[in-house]
């Protein structure tokens, strides 16, 4: 039964890299089928468990409740999804969201559960460094707006570059990951070097400085957390 309910669990989660949009896209009617075949079989499940376990019990678990929910949301929204393809309506797959809820709160899922605390408990003491982080990308991007907004600058497609504060916001964000470094300094570089100063500190502030504090804070709290759980905290 274990090795059933993680199977189908992986399959489920599968299904995204074969849904619109993906790379290896299947027909509509094979992953619904799938899709449903999975939610059979974690009802199933769930259905056996509630004959094993006393009803006052059952109905008191979180977990129980939160996997009913999730094969509630994932079989409306499927429906919803299908008859809207029937009439050539675009619309997306929402409940996605919701199956790593599968994985999670089944019974057989107990240190995926532990860890996953661990990250919950950890969240609200890394807000502060996230708002500073966010507080500084912010400000750098309301520069950028003032620096290049006026100067007409474009990108290598042709595009107006850095003057929607917006659009500055997400090119900054995964400026800090490097992923569209130096695409994004570019414009600004060749139109004066002395711009490279505005990332050059952009970078070390939030690349070097907030990403290695922010680790650091997330670390040491998510152990911290990982000890007392194990430390005999009951999880469950």
């Amino acid at each position: 039964m274990r090795t059933a309910t993680y199977f189908f669990i992986f399959l489920n989660l599968s299904l995204a890299v074969f849904e619109e949009p993906a790379v290896y896209p299947l027909p509509f009617l094979v992953t619904s089928l799938v899709e449903v075949l999975c939610l059979l079989v974690f009802f199933g499940r769930l259905t056996h468990f509630a004959k094993v376990t006393l009803r006052n019990v059952f109905w008191k678990d979180t977990k129980n409740i939160c996997i009913m929910v999730a094969i509630l949301l994932s079989l409306t929204d499927l429906a919803i999804y299908g008859v809207l393809r029937i009439y050539n309506v675009r619309s997306i797959r929402w409940s996605r969201i919701v199956r790593p809820i599968f994985l999670i709160n089944f019974a057989e899922s107990r240190q995926i559960r532990r860890a996953f605390r661990s990250i919950r408990n950890t969240l609200p003491e890394i807000t502060y460094v996230f708002l500073l982080f966010m507080f500084s990308l912010l400000m750098f991007s309301l520069m950028a707006l003032k620096l290049f907004g006026e100067r007409n600058l474009q990108t290598a497609e042709g595009l107006p570059y850095f003057k929607n504060y917006l659009e500055i916001v997400f090119d900054l964000y995964v400026l800090v990951t490097t992923a569209n470094s130096p695409d994004v300094m570019m414009p600004a570089f060749d139109f004066s070097s002395w711009y490279a100063l505005f990332f050059i500190a952009f970078v070390i502030i939030n690349t070097y400085i907030f990403m290695s504090l922010f680790l650091a804070v997330v670390y040491n709290n998510y152990k911290k957390h990982l000890k007392v759980m194990f430390g005999g905290v009951n999880c469950d």
